[in-house]
Formats: structure tokens, C-alpha cells, sequence
């Protein structure tokens, strides 16, 4: 032991405490004198991080970036290595020591390289906690206002509100042109009846079609003459759509035909040209009744039903509805465009006969004399200015904190790249992008294109009709703004199951369900083609699959069965087969495997609960000083790499049964030089942040 280095070694700490500051802390060249020998050793250092100095010199808090967890969505991020440099020779000394080169000054170096990394390790994991932190845990820590919460809170009230209100203006304005085409079916097509009028399964009456030459020609008589007398007929205010010269637009008749095409009977002989042509007339609006085959006698104009593919009649009419379909109570202007069709593709005898009708809403011009509800226009114009306002400032958040998580996660990937010379996994980086930010981007872009569509279609502002872009906008956007609810119900442990159940069994089931479609496409092909020209819900696949799918359900079994013709005994029977070997493979066992798979990730969640989840190497880090020593075999240095030796280097300074901090450090520093021994300390497990300023005295003292 030598009294005379351990007196000097006091007092020089003292002295360099007194006299430097934060500057030129890093370059400061340190001399002690051997009392023994009277060799003078020279200590150099490259860099310390200034936080550091400041503690040392005047025992203050660390800097409060650091005590205040830097959070990156609250703070600008920094950079973490360049900041900080590298530990320069106090790491060429300490890999001298550990090769057996003994020099105590180097030592020193080393451990306040030590310190320093330590300080920068525990910056880093206080990040990244914070990060990965809820609203809720943020409030706990911090004490910082949950306005995201809040914010999105918010916006689901309104949002909610505002779909209910346009939900009941979008039904008026879709079944207001319902109720105009069924109009149109008892106006303009001979012998409608009402019960067309009703969607039921099965259908209670079949298609609408002609049969004979006579009846065709009736039909568009009927259509003809109401269209020339719909203004005096109708009970509907219907107007003829007027040129620029106030004449009335002729109803025009449209055929599609082939080329050519005729049969020789007799001799089964026949002249056929595959190219198709058109030809169309205008039937001007006349008081007289019409007849077509004199019409188009007169005007040299045949139709030929061998050729004959398709007519049309297409004309339109305007109407003015008095009721409004909006907060704005005033008159709303349509035009329709009216198409009748006879369909003749199939040849087969009988044409089929449909109308069609499309709504077009124009600016109406007139002595517009209404009463107006202003306090109802001007609070819906503020409730649809306050979505597109909340709806904004969420989408700015959310893009802001994807683009500081990135941030962060660039910083950490170049951390553990440095320290521990490791890079962080596909899944542990993409822990840094928030799902759930991304589904709330969507769902705000369709809110703020659904809620501007919204307020000009309530004053009256868009001429076309945009009633579906609207609601498709506003109601995709507020599914998906329910749905994020399910983020703040993970808050909770009870609620949190069915989150991260679902977020298991993900692979698993879309594994699963890879496999089952190939099984369930070959049945619905194979259906299709046998079954189709026989079974009505088997004529296409759209509805071949819609019946296997609804069969799986356990939805109309019998029906299925029973409506299969019984003319052909082999066809009969297959479809028994059939049937019964898809309800019995998919209800039996597909589903069963199905259910299986779920119940398979939600049980292991709950043991999950009891036992612990398993943590990335990413989490163990996260988890902080008290459980590092369990979990740093992850990010051990390899063998011959000096640049992440310094990691395992700090823990073989590390006196067993005491952590490293200023008091430590000191005592560790007088073992080396004099040779002596301190007694052990009781292990107090502080944070860095804790350690650094309840010990700042201690801080002071320590030799540069």
C-alpha cells in the first residue's frame, strides 16, 4: 500500500474538480508522480460526453434530455453515436489490460470510458421504453396529456354523428330513384305487374319477354305513345329535355343486328356473317297514335328478327322534385335517361324485355322563393368543417410519429450495430412502424374526401351525383375508425386477449385458408360445369360459389337438395354426392381445423399471461439494467472484434456484488493503484439516471 498515491490521488481530484470545466474536459492531459519511483504517468483520453463533465465538475443533474426520456414523438430526435464519439484509447488501454499489460492510468481511462457508455446505453434504452410505451403508461411516467387519445376520441363522436345524419339523406336520395324506375315500369312497358317490384328467393315470377311478332310490335307501341303523352298522363311533374332551340329531343330506336344472316328451310341451309352493325331512327313527338310497322314502313326501315341481337328505345325526361334531399330545403333538379330493351342474343324464342333508368342532377334555373333553415345549414357546415379539421391535425400526427419512429429506429440500428455489433431483425424494426398509425392515416384521407363531398352535396354545390363516392368514402373511413378502437381497448389485459389472439393465429389461419380455397375453388368449378344447366343456383360461378359458401353456413340445405331436376337419374345422383361430400368435408372438418387453429393461439396467450411472454433481443434491452445481466449474452461481443469489446470490458471492472456507479468507480480505482481492498457494498439497484444524482459528490472526484 502506498499513503502517498492514495493522498495524492484525493487531492489532485479535488484540484481538477476546482479548476476545469465543461470545455476542455476532454482534452485535458493528466500527470501523477510514482512516489515510489518518481516516474511521472501521463493519462490521455480522447473524448468524454460533456453531460458527463458537468456532472463531474459541479455535481449537477444530468443533462434533461436524458432525465427527461427523449421521447421521439415529443422531441427532436438526435444522433446518438456521432454525439457521442468513440471511446477512443481508454479502449486501446483496456484491451491492454485484459491482454496482460498492467498500467493504472489506462485503467482510469477505461473505467470512465465505462461510465460513459453506460450513460449512453441507458439514454438509448430510455427512448426506446418511452416509445413503446401506451397513452396511459406516457400519463403514468410523465405526466404528459394523452391529446392523441383525445384527439381520436373526438373525432369518433363526430364522425359517427356526422355518417348518422348523411346516412338518412343518402337513403331519401337512393330510393327517391328507385321509386322514379318503377315509375318508368308502369309507364312505358305493357302489362307490368307489381309483383316484379319485389326481390324475393326464389323469384315468384319469371323473366319478362316476348314471344310473337304482334306482341313485340305492341311493346313499343305502348312505350312510344306514353312517352308522347307523359306530361298529360303522369302523375309525376315530367318535362321532354328541350334543345338549344326549344325542340323537343326525339325518342330514338336503336337496333344491333348482324350483317347478314338467313335460312333456307327445307334443306337446313343457311347464309350467316358474324360482323355486327347498327342502325338507329328518331321518332319524333307526335299527338297522333303510332304505329311502328308503319313507321318504319314509311321511313324504309326493317327489322329482321334472324339477325336481329338487340333494340333499345332510349329517350329522357326532366322532373323537379319539391322536398329536399339535404339541410339546404330547396327544389332538386334530375334528369333521367330512360333505356327499354329487347334481348335477342340467345335466339332462343323468347326476347327478353328490360328498362333501366340513370338519374343525372343538374343546376335548376328559376325564382327560387323558399324559406331557408340557416341555423341548421350553418351547423352541419360546422360540424363538416370540425371532421375535416380533426380529421387533418390526426393525420399530421400520425405521419409525424411514423417519421420520428423511423428516426428512431435508424438511430437504433446504428446503436446496436456500434455497441454490440448486431443489426436488428426484419420483425424487431418493424416494431418501430405502428399499424395501427397506418389504419388511422387511411380512415382520415377517406373522412376528409367523404366529409368535402359532403358539404358540397348539401349545398347543392356538385351538379353530378356523387352520393356514392360520398358514402363509400365516409363509410369505409368510419369502419376503419371503429376498428382502431380495438387499440385503445389493448390498453387493458382482459380486453387485449382478442387483439393479440387474432394477431397470432394471422399466419397460421391465412396458411390454412390458402389451402382450403384451392379445395373450395375445385368444388365450385366442378359444380358449375355439371350442375349449372340444371340447378338455377348453379348457373354461374358467381352463384355457385355464393350456394357453397351459404351451404357451409348451414343456410337453405333442403332447398339446395330439392331443386335439382330429376330428368336425368346419373345427374340426380351426382348431385347427392356431391353435396354431401362438400357439406361433410368442409362443415366437419375444415371448419373444426379452422376453430382448432384459433383456439390454438388464444390458449397459448393465456399462458403467455401466466408464464410470460418471450421477449426479442430488441425487449430485452428495453427492459432495463435490473434484467440485463440475464439477457446480454445477446449482444456479446464476437472474438477479435476490439470496437464491442468495450462492453464486456465495463463488466470486467465490475467489483461482484456492486453495481458500477461514482462511488464504485472510486473504490475500484484505489483497488488498482494501492493495491488495497474496500468493503463490499450492498447492491442498490438505481437507474443511471438515479445513480447520477444521488452520487453527483462522488462524480466529482474522479481523477481526469
Amino acid at each position: 500500500m502506498h499513503p502517498g498515491w492514495m493522498s495524492q490521488a484525493h487531492s489532485h481530484m479535488q484540484t481538477s474538480a476546482a479548476s476545469l470545466d465543461g470545455d476542455d474536459w476532454a482534452s485535458r492531459r493528466t500527470t501523477m508522480k510514482n512516489p515510489s519511483t518518481g516516474e511521472t504517468l501521463v493519462d490521455t483520453r480522447s473524448t468524454l460526453a460533456p453531460t458527463m463533465a458537468n456532472i463531474a465538475i459541479n455535481g449537477s443533474e444530468p443533462d434533461s434530455t436524458f432525465h427527461q426520456d427523449n421521447d421521439p414523438s415529443d422531441e427532436e430526435m438526435e444522433s446518438v453515436h456521432p454525439r457521442y464519439g468513440s471511446l477512443g484509447s481508454g479502449h486501446v488501454e483496456l484491451g491492454r489490460q485484459r491482454s496482460g499489460v498492467s498500467n493504472a492510468p489506462s485503467r482510469l481511462g477505461a473505467i470512465a470510458g465505462c461510465e460513459e457508455h453506460a450513460f449512453i446505453m441507458e439514454r438509448m434504452r430510455s427512448r426506446l421504453r418511452y416509445y413503446f410505451m401506451n397513452p396511459l403508461e406516457k400519463w403514468e411516467t410523465r405526466r404528459q396529456f394523452p391529446y392523441k387519445l383525445t384527439l381520436q376520441l373526438v373525432k369518433i363522436f363526430l364522425v359517427t354523428l356526422q355518417l348518422i345524419l348523411f346516412g338518412s339523406y343518402r337513403y331519401a336520395s337512393v330510393n327517391y330513384t328507385y321509386d322514379n324506375r318503377i315509375t318508368f315500369s308502369h309507364l312505358f312497358i305493357k302489362d307490368w305487374d307489381s309483383s316484379r317490384e319485389i326481390t324475393s328467393y326464389p323469384p315468384n315470377t319469371g323473366p319478362l319477354a316476348v314471344y310473337t311478332k304482334d306482341n313485340f310490335y305492341d311493346y313499343i307501341d305502348n312505350a312510344v305513345n306514353a312517352y308522347n303523352n307523359v306530361v298529360d298522363t303522369s302523375i309525376g311533374p315530367y318535362y321532354y329535355h328541350l334543345d338549344n332551340e326549344g325542340k323537343v329531343f326525339p325518342l330514338m330506336i336503336t337496333v344491333e343486328e348482324y350483317l347478314a344472316a338467313s335460312i333456307v328451310p327445307g334443306n337446313e341451309s343457311y347464309v350467316f356473317d358474324t360482323t355486327t352493325i347498327k342502325r338507329s331512327i328518331d321518332v319524333p313527338v307526335s299527338d297522333i297514335p303510332f304505329s311502328t310497322r308503319n313507321f318504319l314502313a314509311a321511313n324504309n326501315f326493317s327489322i329482321n328478327f334472324v339477325t336481329l341481337l338487340e333494340l333499345d328505345i332510349t329517350f329522357s325526361l326532366r322532373t323537379i322534385r319539391f322536398r329536399d334531399l339535404g339541410p339546404l330545403k330547396s327544389p332538386d333538379c334530375f334528369s333521367f335517361k330512360i333505356l327499354i330493351s329487347f334481348l335477342n342474343r340467345d335466339h332462343d324464342g323468347q326476347m327478353l324485355v328490360n328498362l333501366d333508368s340513370t338519374p343525372t342532377k343538374f343546376l335548376c334555373k328559376g325564382n327560387n322563393k323558399f324559406t331557408v333553415n340557416r341555423s341548421e345549414k350553418i351547423a352541419r357546415s360546422i360540424m363538416n368543417y370540425s371532421v375535416i379539421v380533426i380529421c387533418a391535425l390526426s393525420l399530421f400526427l400520425c405521419c409525424r410519429a411514423i417519421y420520428r419512429a423511423q428516426q428512431l429506429k435508424t438511430e437504433a440500428v446504428i446503436f446496436f450495430r456500434n455497441y454490440f455489433n448486431k443489426d436488428l431483425t426484419i420483425q424487431e424494426r418493424l416494431n418501430f412502424l405502428n399499424g395501427w398509425y397506418i389504419l388511422i392515416i387511411v380512415n382520415d384521407i377517406l373522412i376528409i374526401i367523404g366529409s368535402a363531398v359532403k358539404e358540397q352535396i348539401e349545398n347543392k354545390e356538385l351538379q353530378s351525383d356523387a352520393w356514392d363516392i360520398c358514402s363509400t368514402c365516409l363509410g369505409i373511413g368510419n369502419l376503419f375508425v371503429w376498428f382502431g378502437v380495438l387499440r385503445y381497448l389493448g390498453f387493458f389485459r382482459t380486453y387485449n386477449v382478442l387483439i393479440l389472439t387474432l394477431k397470432r393465429a394471422t399466419p397460421n389461419v391465412l396458411r390454412f385458408l390458402f389451402c382450403a380455397i384451392l379445395i373450395y375453388a375445385g368444388f365450385t368449378f366442378c359444380g358449375w360445369l355439371i350442375l349449372g344447366p340444371y340447378h338455377m343456383k348453379f348457373s354461374s360461378l358467381s352463384t355457385t360459389s355464393e350456394c357453397l359458401f351459404a351451404l357451409i353456413n348451414g343456410d337453405d340445405m333442403f332447398a339446395t337438395f330439392a331443386a335439382m331436376t330429376s330428368k336425368s337419374a346419373f345427374l340426380w345422383w351426382f348431385c347427392r354426392f356431391y353435396l354431401y361430400t362438400f357439406i361433410g368435408l368442409f362443415i366437419y372438418v375444415v371448419l373444426s381445423l379452422f376453430i382448432a387453429l384459433i383456439m390454438d393461439a388464444y390458449e397459448t396467450i393465456k399462458l403467455y399471461y401466466t408464464e410470460g411472454f418471450p421477449r426479442s433481443a430488441l425487449e430485452e434491452f428495453i427492459i432495463g439494467p435490473d434484467d440485463v445481466n440475464s439477457s446480454t449474452d445477446s449482444y456479446s461481443p464476437q472474438d477479435g472484434q476490439t470496437e464491442s469489446q468495450n462492453i464486456h470490458a465495463c463488466h470486467h471492472y465490475q467489483t461482484p456484488g456492486r453495481k458500477i456507479s461514482a462511488a464504485g468507480v472510486l473504490d475500484t480505482i484505489l483497488e488498482n493503484i494501492c493495491g488495497c481492498s474496500t468493503p463490499t457494498q450492498p447492491v442498490v439497484k438505481l437507474s443511471v439516471s438515479r445513480q447520477l444524482s444521488t452520487e453527483a459528490e462522488s462524480q466529482s472526484l474522479i481523477i481526469t
